[in-house]
């Protein structure tokens, strides 16, 4: 009984780094591409200045977005952290095409 309840924990233990890894991988790439469309169009550059800058600023945003999942308390926290800037920047990159035609 007692290797059953240290299985079920091993389990959940497994699956909480799992949650954490999908949330730094697709969180994270998903987060620090919004991050570099956003900052691509808002720098006061040539185009392809802006691409170059808002892109090596994406590796900071995804390095920091990794660390952000792997350091807090839980899979959902982490979950949370990435998901809503995230869809703060979705929505703000929807009204600003929207807007723009």
């Amino acid at each position: 009984m007692k290797q059953m309840m240290q299985s079920g924990s091993m389990v959940m233990y497994r699956l909480g780094v799992l949650s954490r890894v999908l949330a730094a991988i697709l969180g994270g790439y998903v987060l620090s591409a919004l991050c570099t469309v956003m900052v691509s169009h808002g720098l006061p550059l040539g185009r392809a200045d802006a691409v170059m800058t808002a892109t090596m600023l994406s590796f900071i945003i995804y390095t920091c977005a990794v660390i952000w999942v792997f350091a807090v308390h839980s899979a959902l926290r982490a979950w949370i952290g990435i998901l809503i800037p995230t869809l703060v920047l979705a929505a703000i990159y929807w009204f600003a095409i929207r807007s723009a035609s």
